[in-house]
């Protein structure tokens, strides 16, 4: 805890008065270019991976980036996507994983949370991606099969994504674009969906920059 304090007071201190006319800008409010959906895992940073500033990204983080399908029932992700799509209007939504990922890795594995009642629970949202791990992996390493259930599990939120009324409205006006991103923890890479050819590519290859 000393080590965060130190790092506010130095915020209040260096950061915020070199890039004071950002936050004042900011503090008239928030037009983010992407709700950006990825895992509370603590070795994720967003704004690091993405090279953003405060305000360009509306985040939103649980175990396994997950996005559960949408019901009537309130949720704190249904209400946030809500807010982003249909207030903010987001022109974009990334859902990312990562690798090494313990949520996924419980997905895979569900004795290994044998006793996390409400972690097992929630896992239950990536049980389509496990099905199809479990269906076309069966002869390859535990190290691809996890590969596969990441990408899996991205492409599952996807689909949960629209089933949410507001996504599927703005995805009809052709007002917002879904992006499914998979970031490897020890290489630094990227790769995003491509649906052209329905497989991850590279971020430069994907888009093309």
């Amino acid at each position: 805890m000393p080590s965060f304090i130190h790092g506010v007071i130095h915020f209040q201190d260096v950061v915020f008065p070199e890039k004071r006319a950002l936050f004042e800008k900011l503090s008239e409010g928030q037009r983010p270019e992407a709700l950006f959906i990825t895992c509370s895992d603590a070795r994720i940073d967003t704004a690091m991976i993405t090279q953003t500033e405060p305000g360009e990204l509306f985040i939103c983080r649980n175990a396994g980036n997950i996005v559960p399908p949408h019901t009537h029932h309130i949720g704190g992700m249904t209400a946030s996507i809500e807010f982003a799509v249909a207030v903010l209007k987001v022109p974009h939504i990334v859902v990312c994983g990562h690798t090494q990922c313990g949520a996924m890795h419980g997905a895979l594995h569900p004795e290994s949370v044998d006793g996390l009642d409400h972690v097992k629970e929630w896992l239950g949202y990536s049980r389509a991606a496990v099905s199809i791990v479990r269906e076309l992996g069966s002869d390859i390493s535990e190290e691809a099969r996890m590969r596969m259930l990441i990408e899996q599990n991205v492409m599952l939120q996807l689909q949960h994504l629209r089933t949410h009324p507001s996504v599927d409205a703005s995805l009809a006006r052709r007002t917002v674009e879904l992006h499914g991103w998979v970031y490897d923890i020890r290489t630094g890479k990227v790769d995003a969906w491509d649906p052209l050819t329905d497989r991850f590519l590279p971020v430069g290859e994907r888009y093309q920059v």
